[in-house]
């Protein structure tokens, strides 16, 4: 692997793609590169491809280093002879992602041969620095010797590669190195030339090795899943057999302790699945008859049987390990700002280092050799690669982080930005309450009992298909019914029926005044209720009203915590709801919210979302859907309980996978995180520059202590980057501590 450091070390930017040919119909080609891994690999390609008459456009993913072109030409020979000419080899793909050509494993981060001819260039370079030290000559035939050898181990790779950016005029990392390690041979510095080709080699694999865990994060999503699955067969045996030919509709069994390997529903069975991997839930589910299963989630306890509701390479799993895969590969805010300013930075710092050889010298008479030497010395420290690679690590550990807590971010950019809302507008039906309407309150008048004012209820509402008689039923539960006789809809009023040789009425307000049997006790019950922004029926007789009861949308246990969590962090929730504003602001007052907006068509908030986007970036929290207008004129639209929505994770710009108000402020921490993360590499990357070019002119550096800070500079905010994984319960703390 090379060194990264992208458009960074480019003398200019890497020229544009060819205008798109709309006379010729457009293809698509995939390439697996397995050498392409860091902007500099980038930068090269798009020099190299963008010239090509036919070639309309680029993508790159760097970590998955998957190359896409899009293209007019007949064949792809003029593609591949092009990457095959900057020392690398692309392997075409399926639209898929799958192989075509052949199988290709992914290569360890550094093969044994790698650190092998490591070892080697190590100990010669170190022998010509004794050597040299022992003799008084640095130009001696052993020292010469023992730097060659030091070259060709250490070495050898990272010249060839100087040699193509010679070739391209392309100003990265490897042409810096190599000038400078053949610059330091010319002035006689053999054994520093040694020692500075064999760190830059070391530090490249350390990092190769630290880049891995990014990458290997996102395909450990995807490792999830198993590879084969129980499928029931024809004549009822079960076979074990591959993920990727099971169909849409065929039985799976799963045993306690094993992994889904596809989406389903339960078909027989009742049992605990674990689903931290898909929504982030840290307690397991129960799941019985009709249950959705996910691909990935671990069947604690009992046997289920589902159906198979996606494909392998469709289920829920591989679209968030594919959102997550495409978002990485968006730049974000930050990253885009570093690539800008390496891209003019690093060719003034190399003109600074030509002005440093030659003016001195000519001007002033200096010695040729101190001002070249410090010349090398400014061309190894120039090339800001720690402040280029710390974005895509950090970023891409961030978004993994998130995928972890079942929060899915469609891009570093919502990533950055999540810091930076002022107020989150939050649907209320599905978001802050349950979105699914219980039975209360039950309110017996005179002598009737609970029990019997359940049983009339709810035997009358059975044959009722309005939502508040649903929700009456349920709370009656699997408990027998009545026989109703005579059974009647009464349209905007309620029903009635005959039950044990009486009459019975069971309705709204409305009813109770039409038969005129309302009731200042009555009136006073459904004033209290209709204030807790709860939904009040009355069963009566022909002698009177018997009971009062009362259905709610609940509001969700986590939601108050999550309101709060808001607040703490500076952010105003904003209810946004259809509903009567009466019954919004009872609802509102439960959870800590103060701004209130009721009775809203969708167009409604659509405004209000311009409004608030008044006073900063606002946030808009619905089920991906319904609420489309107003989540795409959001900062950020999220959608919650993305995990039963199949159109939420297409049209939110961050999808809460579970039913879980609180991730919401989870995201926001991570966000915060992500963004201190990265500045803090920034700085750190810019402060080692200025120390080094201070070091520089005083004397006071060499160029293997260059190359040692330059690398070990991106070392460190590598792993600073990579923080982000290591503890993503770290997010939880912080909303907690507020």
């Amino acid at each position: 692997m090379e060194k990264c450091e992208p458009s960074c070390c480019a003398a200019q930017a890497p020229s544009s793609v060819a205008p798109p040919d709309r006379s010729r119909q457009a293809n698509r080609a995939i390439f697996l590169i397995e050498q392409m891994d860091c902007p500099t690999e980038e930068a090269l390609l798009r020099k190299a491809l963008g010239n090509i008459a036919g070639v309309n456009a680029l993508e790159f993913n760097l970590m998955d280093r998957i190359l896409k072109v899009e293209h007019t030409l007949d064949n792809l020979e003029p593609i591949t002879s092009a990457i095959t000419g900057l020392g690398m080899a692309p392997v075409l793909q399926k639209p898929d992602g799958s192989v075509t050509a052949s199988t290709v494993e992914t290569a360890p981060a550094v093969s044994r041969k790698q650190w092998l001819l490591t070892a080697v260039a190590g100990v010669a370079a170190i022998s010509a620095e004794v050597a040299a030290y022992a003799t008084g000559n640095e130009t001696s035939i052993a020292v010469g010797v023992l730097a060659i050898i030091a070259v060709l181990a250490g070495g050898l790779h990272t010249l060839k590669k100087g040699w193509i950016a010679l070739k391209t005029f392309t100003l990265n990392i490897n042409l810096l190195m190599t000038v400078a390690v053949i610059g330091a041979v010319l002035i006689g510095e053999w054994p520093e030339a040694a020692v500075v080709i064999w760190l830059f080699g070391l530090a490249e694999m350390i990092e190769a090795m630290s880049l891995d865990r990014a990458r290997n994060a996102i395909r450990g999503l995807m490792a999830l899943a198993p590879e084969t699955a129980m499928v029931l067969q024809a004549d009822g045996s079960w076979l074990e057999t591959s993920a990727q030919y099971v169909a849409v509709g065929a039985t799976v069994r799963v045993k306690p302790g094993e992994r889904l390997a596809l989406d389903g529903a339960v078909v027989t069975g009742q049992s605990w699945v674990n689903q931290a991997p898909i929504t982030g839930e840290s307690m397991p589910v129960e799941k019985r008859a009709g249950d959705p299963l996910f691909a990935g989630t671990i069947n604690e306890r009992g046997v289920l049987e589902f159906r198979v509701s996606a494909a392998k390479g469709a289920t829920m799993l591989d679209r968030i390990a594919r959102a997550v895969q495409e978002a990485q590969s968006q730049r974000a805010p930050t990253q885009r700002f570093v690539d800008q300013f390496a891209r003019v930075y690093t060719p003034i710092v190399f003109a600074i280092a030509l002005l440093v050889a030659i003016v001195p010298p000519l001007a002033f008479a200096a010695p040729w050799f101190d001002w070249i030497y410090k010349a090398l010395v400014l061309l190894v420290i120039a090339c800001p690669c720690a402040l280029v690679i710390s974005t895509p690590v950090t970023v891409v550990s961030g978004l993994t982080a998130a995928a972890r807590r079942g929060i899915l971010v469609k891009g570093g950019i919502y990533l950055e930005q999540g810091r930076l809302l002022k107020s989150v507008a939050l649907d209320k039906t599905g978001t802050i309450t349950h979105g699914k309407p219980v039975l209360t309150d039950v309110i017996p008048f005179g002598a009737a009992t609970r029990e019997e004012v359940l049983r009339i209820a709810a035997s009358l509402d059975a044959l009722s298909e309005h939502p508040v008689a649903a929700a009456i039923v349920a709370g009656y539960e699997n408990r027998p019914h009545a026989s109703v006789t005579g059974f009647e809809a009464l349209p905007g009023r309620g029903v009635k029926g005959g039950i044990d040789g009486q009459t019975y009425y069971i309705g709204n307000h409305r009813l109770i005044e039409e038969l005129g049997k309302c009731t200042p006790e009555v009136e006073r019950t459904l004033d209290r209720l209709e204030a807790e922004a709860k939904t009040a029926v009355i069963l009566s007789n022909i002698n009177g009203p018997i009971a009062v009861l009362a259905v709610a949308d609940t509001v969700r246990d986590s939601t108050r915590e999550a309101v709060a969590s808001l607040r703490a962090f500076g952010i105003t929730p904003v209810m946004l709801t259809g509903d009567n504003v009466k019954t919004a602001q009872a609802i509102a007052k439960q959870v800590g919210i103060t701004e209130v907006q009721g009775e809203l068509l969708p167009e409604d908030k659509l405004s209000v979302i311009t409004t608030l986007l008044e006073r900063g970036p606002v946030g808009m929290v619905g089920d991906g859907v319904n609420d489309a207008p107003a989540l795409a004129k959001s900062s950020i639209g999220f959608a919650m309980g993305a995990a039963g929505t199949d159109t939420a994770i297409e049209t939110a710009d961050v999808a809460l996978m579970q039913d879980d108000l609180r991730k919401l402020p989870e995201f926001i921490a991570l966000s915060r995180k992500t963004s201190g993360i990265l500045w803090q590499n920034i700085v750190f990357a810019i402060g080692v520059k200025v120390v080094f070019f201070a070091l520089t002119f005083t004397g006071h550096t060499s160029l293997w202590l260059a190359v040692f800070a330059d690398m070990g500079a991106s070392l460190i905010v590598v792993f600073n980057g990579l923080r982000l994984l290591r503890d993503p319960t770290n997010v939880v703390r912080a909303t907690q501590d507020v």
